[in-house]
């Protein structure tokens, strides 16, 4: 099985004065990959989309 390409992308609400501050994501059917926008060689997170949707509630609820 090889393993697909993943584009990686982040908000748009990330600021361009401030490149390193934010993280970028990219998605497979079956995964949700998390990095580093600073270190974008580095290893990243990889979670499934439920833990990923599971997250992004927490972090939408956290004032």
């Amino acid at each position: 099985m090889s393993t697909p390409e993943l584009h990686w992308f982040k908000s748009s609400y990330s600021s361009s004065n401030e490149p390193g501050d934010c993280v970028e994501v990219a998605t497979t059917p079956a995964t949700i990959h998390i990095r580093d926008s600073k270190t974008p060689h580095a290893a990243h997170l990889t979670v499934t989309p439920a833990v990923w949707a599971d997250f992004l509630k927490c972090a939408v609820a956290t004032p």
